[in-house]
């Protein structure tokens, strides 16, 4: 594959280095859920009782679930100031907190709810259920979200995603849109606080119709607007590695997209078993006018499908998204460290990132080594270094230590250090830079496991 992307022009001068949005961000989340707070303050008249406590409780714990709801699906709307400035892996955990966070407040709600009605009823839990389920209003469509975010929930749980492939837990994860939809409207026909308040119940239609805009938006009309523009398909697929195979796609005007190195984009592959699911991969190459490419590695159903791939295939991509590029930098010095198909973002910021670079490569053998020749033509053509670290021949783990990357890399505190690969290699590798004294805001790392 060597024959396809050529060296190209000197690396640019580095860039200003871009401030993340997060914390801002995160100021607004939580400065909504205190206005939410708010809300329930002025309009819940004095409590009295032990059933007006647990139903004030369960009041604010409602509105709290629908607050976090909207929150849920808003992280996930694939607007560029969470996808691309503040990095999907950071967005990704924040969604899966909110998730948390969402279910816990749901729990509550219900409990805290019923026990307060059926204190004032001096009925039965069981008894005030079906009472609220049956006889209030919206409360069948409110019990049937209720039912499908408990689903979401559940095969959220890493035991239970483990043992589920990727495409059901994507499915279920889909209908996280009809469980907030089911429960939007009992919020305002049941809750206190918007009753005779036009301002709040404004307030609350304008929270969920921004996000359903957002939603609509980055996830149905860009996606459609971008795949007209730029008709992709499948232009060939090369094996690299083992396992691992590069697929080159070509399309109209692909310069316009945008994409930097170190980004990726979702695929969809429009062939049979690979049409249901869009799988993020990064571009293992710097993008050209005409064409892209990504490497992959068979983990899953999806990527093991990628080497059936034919020329000609259509190609539907969303994108580009990521934060793990040059803008991130702030040195002159840049070292990369990836671990098995963690390398193919690296690869292209190896191409293109300014200034002096060193690849440090983490891989179980010689013949695992995707995209080498591409690597070591880099180098010379840089007089950047490729440092390799193979397990033993007997099959020893080479320990990653504070001291040999010290000796390896001069300066390493001095350095940007833009890492990827499995979750455990990276956990390891970043205490091993923290430890030998890099800034954790020089190490830019982007991770999709939740």
């Amino acid at each position: 594959m060597t024959t396809v992307y050529q060296r190209r022009a000197a690396p640019p001068v580095v860039p200003a280095p871009r401030r993340s949005p997060a914390a801002a961000v995160l100021a607004v989340l939580w400065g909504g859920a205190a206005a939410v707070v708010a809300l329930w303050w002025q309009g819940t008249a004095a409590v009295a009782g032990a059933a007006g406590w647990l139903t004030g409780a369960g009041r604010i714990t409602g509105l709290l679930c629908g607050y976090a709801c909207a929150v849920l699906v808003a992280l996930t709307a694939r607007s560029p100031l969470l996808e691309r400035r503040i990095g999907s892996d950071r967005a990704a955990r924040w969604h899966a907190r909110a998730g948390r966070y969402t279910v816990c407040l749901l729990l509550a709600h219900i409990a805290l709810i019923l026990a307060g009605y059926a204190a004032q009823d001096r009925a039965s839990l069981a008894h005030e259920a079906v009472t609220v389920a049956l006889d209030y209003p919206d409360m069948l469509k409110a019990t049937a979200g209720t039912v499908i975010l408990f689903a979401v929930g559940i095969t959220s749980a890493r035991a239970v995603r483990r043992r589920t492939s990727h495409e059901f837990w994507y499915g279920v994860h889909l209908l996280t849109y009809a469980a907030v939809f089911l429960a939007f409207f009992h919020q305002l026909a049941l809750g206190d606080q918007f009753h005779g308040r036009p301002g709040a119940t404004a307030a609350w239609y304008a929270l969920y119709a921004g996000v359903a805009a957002l939603v609509l938006w980055y996830r149905v009309l860009v996606p459609v607007r971008l795949n007209r523009r730029h008709r992709m398909r499948v232009e060939s697929v090369h094996e690299e590695a083992p396992g691992v195979y590069s697929v080159v796609v070509r399309g109209h005007r692909l310069d316009e997209l945008g994409a930097l190195p170190g980004q990726f984009l979702r695929w969809r592959f429009l062939m049979p078993g690979l049409r249901g699911t869009s799988t993020p991969y990064s571009l293992s190459a710097p993008p050209r006018p005409d064409r892209l490419r990504v490497t992959v590695k068979a983990l899953g159903d999806h990527s093991a499908a990628v080497p059936l791939l034919r020329p000609g295939t259509r190609v539907w991509a969303e994108g580009p998204y990521g934060a793990l590029t040059a803008e991130r930098g702030a040195s002159h010095r840049s070292l990369l460290i990836g671990a098995g198909v963690g390398i193919t973002p690296l690869r292209a910021l190896f191409e293109t990132l300014p200034g002096e670079v060193t690849l440090l490569y983490r891989a179980r053998s010689a013949r695992d080594l995707a995209l080498g020749g591409e690597l070591e033509a880099v180098a010379r053509w840089r007089g950047s270094r490729v440092l390799y670290l193979l397990n033993g021949p007997h099959g020893e783990h080479p320990a990653l230590t504070v001291e040999w990357l010290r000796g390896q890399v001069a300066d390493l505190s001095g350095h940007d250090v833009y890492l990827c690969g499995p979750h455990s290699f990276a956990q390891e590798t970043y205490g091993v830079l923290r430890a030998a004294g890099v800034p954790d805001r020089r190490i830019h790392h982007e991770s999709f496991a939740l």
